[in-house]
């Protein structure tokens, strides 16, 4: 793969649940150490493109390519190995298992398959992910259900970390969280773009997602209205108020 190459091409998918076609023609890139988000009302279509992209919910057209191979037809489990984590929506953390236990799963040799383990990138273990969460290194031994849902985040993100992956696929991380917490959440972003890794961000947080995106995407009805940066995206109020109900003011 070039350096100019992306790291992840999603080429004019379209996506199904059942008879019910969701994304029409869906395109993007994600280039290495950037961040890329996903705005749109609720059923617009962006859950299932992280979905699409993951293996959960493959499309029946077009294409998915990481480091410049197509994922079609790979499980989940495969895109996972490849690189590619996922923060989900409502966390889904192991809830009767402790945080440790949760931490370590994503290291075990089952997770990490085949993986080339001399290209894995090495700098997230235990020690690395609890200087980034201090507040999950107090809780290493509470059970995941012991947990708030601020920490139960923390929890999710800092697992996808422990595999150490260059694509983070991350679904509505700040939903539910106090403003504290989503500027956590935020720096946490910021930090792990600075080493490297990239981020595929679905968000509702129009702020959060103005202040963090290297580049964004309005999505309606499984279709991209908008593409550009955060800046051309303040720039355009018809945009905004139609398909995220804000004003222009807001989002500057």
């Amino acid at each position: 793969m070039a350096a100019s190459d992306p790291l992840l091409a999603v080429r004019d998918i379209h996506t199904y649940y059942g008879d019910s076609h969701v994304l029409h023609g869906v395109s993007l890139a994600v280039h290495a150490g950037r961040i890329v988000a996903i705005l749109g009302r609720n059923g617009m279509g962006k859950t299932t493109l992280i979905r699409s992209v993951a293996g959960l919910t493959p499309p029946r057209r077009g294409e998915v390519a990481f480091k410049g191979r197509s994922l079609a037809g790979a499980p989940p489990y495969r895109i996972a190995q490849a690189g590619i984590a996922l923060v989900p929506q409502g966390r889904r953390i192991f809830k009767t298992l402790s945080v440790r236990e949760n931490l370590s799963l994503p290291t075990s040799a089952l997770a990490r398959g085949r993986r080339d383990q001399g290209a894995a990138r090495a700098e997230w273990d235990l020690a690395t992910v609890t200087a980034e969460f201090p507040q999950l290194a107090e809780r290493m031994h509470h059970d995941g259900s012991a947990l708030s849902g601020g920490e139960q985040q923390m929890l999710a993100i800092a697992r996808a970390l422990m595999a150490n992956p260059e694509l983070i696929l991350m679904d509505e991380p700040s939903e539910g969280l106090s403003p504290k917490l989503v500027q956590q959440v935020e720096e946490i972003m910021r930090n792990v773009r600075a080493r490297g890794h990239s981020i595929l961000l679905v968000e509702q947080n129009l702020a959060l997602a103005m202040a963090i995106a290297d580049d964004i995407h309005v999505i309606a009805s499984g279709q991209f209205v908008f593409s550009g940066t955060p800046e051309e995206l303040s720039r355009e109020p018809a945009i905004l108020d139609r398909h995220l109900g804000v004003a222009a003011t807001h989002a500057s």
